[in-house]
């Protein structure tokens, strides 16, 4: 964050320090404008006869800056500037001692500190800086914020939005849905009220508070839900909790930690991160729901932690591509990709191929509907799960584990996105090539003894394998739910599928399983090791 942000705040500094010469311009242009309209008094004469609209004719958009000052006035109250110092890691300062050094030109790296062609280590730890947002959730000082704008922070500096100037201190973090709360010792603020992110919908109006570019502070940006129930948008970890809000009012670096409120001034999610290509805002903003941060911020206020619950297993979402292969009716629901030796689900009898369809009598659409239950429950907690079993009904009653930070909550796995680079050779219809998962294979690609199937060698560019997510080093488990456990067994299963048809796989990938669903090209070069 802290690389990007000031980045950005340089930027927008830089922006800032040459303003004057706007309104200089602007100035002149009018200056010129009324000259030759006084040469030219017909002109000048018409031009007063114009008139504004009246009240009635903009009634609707007066009504609504009306709504939103309000809204406004009452929110930005609520709203902090968080200014942090932090230390670099060791691994980020080799990194920038590393890259200097090749920027360097030959025989110049001994005046800067290195020598022998190596870094030279430092002997004080860099300090970084870093800037982002935050909400008043009480009156005497706790603050929410994003784990990411307070990790590793030596010193925090929170500016109010009455320019009064506070040091802080965190009271805690939670990482896996990156939320913090941070205090100040004052009293009698403006908390913000907590909204209902459940009852958001796509279309709805809302407002996203904080401090962009660190030097804009206490800004409001106005837009809609444009989608809720997203996953999170970095796969860095399934385990994380999804349910994430989707808008298009403006989020920038900077914002992170802030408010999105509804139209009630009600803070439904807490500013978390944004898709683009610039890095600065490009229409496509994610927000931690209510439902999830409003949990958390309790608990880590009353113990200084959250709590997790934890069942042990991996999950896809149920797609009309896949809902074939498992009997389904209906695209929803959750497919159990993967379950760990003891954990809860295991021990509660859940099976590699159930469909969780439900929990505790609520009707689950997808993984991320469980996966936010899941975390929000505390360890030792009644689970009872409907399940459909290769098409029947099946009713699980487990008791939730606790999530220690190598469990699995209930990680909802998607498609991966990584690219497969496999040189061409003989792939066939899929695109892959396979090999038997030999000793030494395994040891490469990091699988456990108990892991059964085939490795990926190569992937064919833009082949249907590619398209999957697949890349060499994966290994697949099964085929069209059949074992796999040679690439005999593999090309069997292959030719064994219907002309035409889409195939499952199961694949297993850096620790976790899930389902893919292929559409095979048309082709005959179909070999033992290359399908």
């Amino acid at each position: 964050m802290s690389a990007s942000t000031n980045k950005l705040v340089a930027t927008a500094a830089h922006l800032a320090s040459s303003k004057a010469a706007i309104p200089a311009t602007v100035a002149g242009a009018f200056v010129l404008g009324a000259a030759l309209f006084a040469g030219a008094g017909g002109v000048h004469a018409a031009m007063n006869t114009a008139t504004p609209l009246d009240d009635s004719s903009v009634s609707a958009l007066t009504a609504l800056d009306h709504a939103m000052e309000a809204v406004t006035s009452k929110v930005t109250p609520s709203i902090v500037n968080v200014e942090v110092t932090s230390r670099a890691s060791a691994d980020e300062q080799a990194s920038d001692q590393n890259q200097m050094l090749q920027n360097l030109p030959p025989g110049f790296a001994q005046f800067f500190g290195f020598g022998g062609g190596q870094p030279h280590q430092p002997t004080q730890p860099q300090l970084e800086h870093g800037v982002g947002s935050g909400v008043i959730i009480s009156n005497d000082g706790y603050i929410v914020t994003n784990n990411h704008v307070v990790a590793g922070a030596t010193r925090i500096r929170v500016t109010l939005s009455d320019r009064r100037v506070f040091t802080g201190r965190v009271i805690g973090t939670d990482k896996l849905t990156d939320l913090a709360v941070i205090k100040i010792d004052a009293g009698n603020l403006h908390p913000i009220a907590w909204g209902d992110s459940t009852k958001l919908e796509p279309g709805q109006t809302v407002l996203a508070f904080g401090s962009p570019f660190g030097s804009l502070r206490f800004s409001v940006t106005r837009g809609i839900v444009s989608a809720i129930n997203r996953a999170n948008p970095f796969n860095d970890d399934a385990r994380k909790p999804g349910d994430f809000i989707q808008t298009d009012a403006a989020i920038n670096p900077g914002n992170s930690g802030g408010a999105l409120v509804n139209a009630h001034g009600e803070l439904v999610g807490i500013n978390s991160s944004i898709i683009t290509n610039s890095g600065s805002f490009a229409g496509a903003g994610f927000a931690i729901p209510s439902q999830i941060a409003e949990s958390v911020t309790q608990q880590i206020i009353a113990h200084g932690k959250a709590d997790h619950g934890y069942l042990g297993i991996s999950m896809n979402d149920v797609t009309p591509e896949n809902a074939q292969f498992f009997n389904l009716k209906d695209a929803s629901g959750a497919i159990v990709a993967q379950v760990t030796p003891g954990s809860p689900a295991a021990r509660g009898g859940m099976q590699q191929g159930d469909v969780i369809t439900g929990y505790n009598g609520h009707k689950i659409l997808n993984g991320s509907d469980l996966q936010v239950a899941v975390s929000e429950m505390r360890p030792g907690a009644s689970l009872s799960l409907q399940v459909l079993r290769n098409g029947s009904p099946v009713n699980l009653n487990l008791t939730v584990g606790e999530f220690n930070g190598k469990n699995q909550v209930a990680a909802n796995g998607s498609d991966s996105d990584d690219q497969g680079n496999g040189q061409p050779g003989k792939t066939g219809k899929l695109g892959l090539a396979v090999a038997s998962l030999t000793d030494d294979a395994r040891q490469q690609v990091n699988a456990p003894d108990s892991l059964k199937g085939v490795v990926v060698q190569n992937v064919r560019p833009g082949s249907p394998a590619e398209d999957a997510g697949l890349q060499p080093g994966d290994v697949i488990l099964e085929v069209n739910r059949k074992p796999a456990v040679s690439p005999g067994q593999f090309a069997g299963a292959v030719h064994a599928a219907p002309a035409n048809h889409d195939l499952l796989l199961l694949v297993w990938s850096h620790g976790n399983a899930s389902y893919r669903t292929l559409h095979p090209a048309d082709a005959t070069d179909n070999s033992q090791t290359g399908e």
